[in-house]
């Protein structure tokens, strides 16, 4: 004969007995087991809305997670923008005082720089679009899991990427905007 079952659904006939009857068959299974109390249980009775409740929950967690993810890869790109701009503004010293000299604005410096941040970051925001896609697609394909792309997050991602290149690019952009253009042609 059976003598194990993983699962036995059952359906209630209206959706106001549901709690009822997981209720019922708690009580039958208990006495079946011979079961004092729900601490000694070897079995489970969950409803949809617990179920339910379940993903919503696990959702919500694995939603936290890639967030966090998410800032700490921000937060290292971040950084690692800015030190590649504050050692283009060292190593470029003599073309900035040069610029300075014939004429260029405090603001022009500042806008170069900046733009070049910009461009960095928008290069590593198409990189982590594209790879953001293909892992999606991936884990959608091996897991059997759906996934929804939707072109407001992808282009939210990007402009965010954008976003940090400004943040992150504007202190050597500054840095770079304040040099004294006597100081900056004798740097060797």
């Amino acid at each position: 004969g059976i003598t194990y079952l993983h699962r036995i659904l059952v359906s209630a006939t209206r959706a106001d007995a549901v709690e009822a009857t997981a209720v019922a068959i708690t009580r039958l299974m208990r006495e079946r087991h011979r079961s004092p109390g729900p601490e000694e249980d070897d079995f489970s009775v969950r409803t949809v809305e617990e179920m339910a409740a379940t993903r919503v929950q696990m959702a919500s967690t694995m939603n936290g997670l890639l967030m966090s993810v998410a800032s700490v890869s921000l937060l290292v790109g971040g950084i690692g923008i800015m030190n590649i701009m504050l050692v283009s503004t060292t190593e470029r010293t003599r073309e900035i005082g040069i610029r300075m000299a014939v004429g260029a604005r405090e603001k022009d410096i500042l806008f170069q720089f900046l733009t070049e941040a910009t461009v960095l970051s928008s290069i590593g925001g198409v990189v982590g679009v594209i790879f953001g896609i293909a892992v999606s697609k991936l884990v959608s394909y091996s897991g059997g899991w759906p996934s929804l792309l939707s072109l407001p997050s992808i282009l939210v991602a990007f402009l965010f990427s954008n976003m940090v290149g400004i943040f992150f690019g504007y202190y050597p952009a500054r840095k770079a905007s304040r040099l004294n253009p006597i100081e900056a042609l004798r740097y060797e």
